[in-house]
């Protein structure tokens, strides 16, 4: 009996240690103010509905959790772009993200800059012992960076970013053999993919050209690609 119950207790603190060594982290950019992009012709405007880049993540963090339950997921938010959609729609936005944290057992971080996003992935929980095992973007983004604000602050440009220059800062150490890494955002594939690539030993899967946000309900809430866009999974 003492024997059987030190086997259950091994095989229990060996599944608690194997979830604690592992985290996901899903990023999630701002949505663009419709004041500003109301000048946009109507095929060219961004971000009509304020919740792309939540919706598409929850959706995945959903689906993490169910494919992979125990999982520690860690969904970092810019919260600037909400607060200033939310004011300007007159709902709390900034608020709402913040409630994800008790709704779905996870932990919500907002952040400012890329730099923000860079000391997490390599202090996080304890990098020597925590390795992340995923790490997905959904937000704006060109073939050089994610753009985590764009036409939010000012009509169209972005004001934070993660740039593939700056990536160099990132400690690839803090990566588990084999993470899964991909963006949702536009053109990433172009060239972002491979600095990825370059920083962490892992490819970030991407897009070739553009991603399509919209209709999301006939896509089971995941972005899309413009025609003739692909994804590209490796360099």
């Amino acid at each position: 009996m003492i024997q059987r119950a030190l086997c259950l207790l091994l095989l229990s603190l060996a599944s608690w240690a194997s979830a604690a060594d592992y985290e996901y982290i899903i990023v999630s950019g701002g949505p663009a103010l419709r004041r500003w992009e109301d000048y946009r012709r109507a095929g060219e405007q961004h971000d009509r509905w304020w919740g792309n880049f939540v919706a598409t993540a929850m959706t995945r963090i959903k689906d993490l959790k169910r494919e992979q339950p125990g999982m520690p997921i860690t969904w970092l938010a810019y919260r600037d772009a909400y607060a200033r959609r939310g004011a300007e729609d007159g709902k709390p936005y900034a608020s709402w993200l913040a409630e994800k944290q008790a709704k779905y057992g996870i932990k919500v971080i907002f952040f400012s800059s890329g730099s923000d996003i860079i000391r997490y992935i390599n202090r996080g929980q304890s990098r020597w012992r925590t390795k992340i095992a995923g790490f997905e973007y959904f937000g704006h983004s060109n073939k050089f960076c994610f753009m985590f604000d764009y036409s939010s602050e000012i009509y169209g440009v972005s004001t934070s970013w993660l740039h593939e220059n700056q990536l160099k800062d990132i400690n690839s150490s803090a990566f588990a053999k084999n993470a899964f890494c991909k963006s949702w955002g536009c053109h990433t594939a172009e060239s972002m993919s491979a600095a990825w690539k370059r920083a962490t030993g892992l490819w970030m899967t991407g897009a070739v050209g553009k991603t399509d946000f919209t209709d999301l309900h006939l896509r089971g809430n995941y972005p899309g690609l413009s025609s003739g866009s692909h994804w590209r999974t490796r360099g």
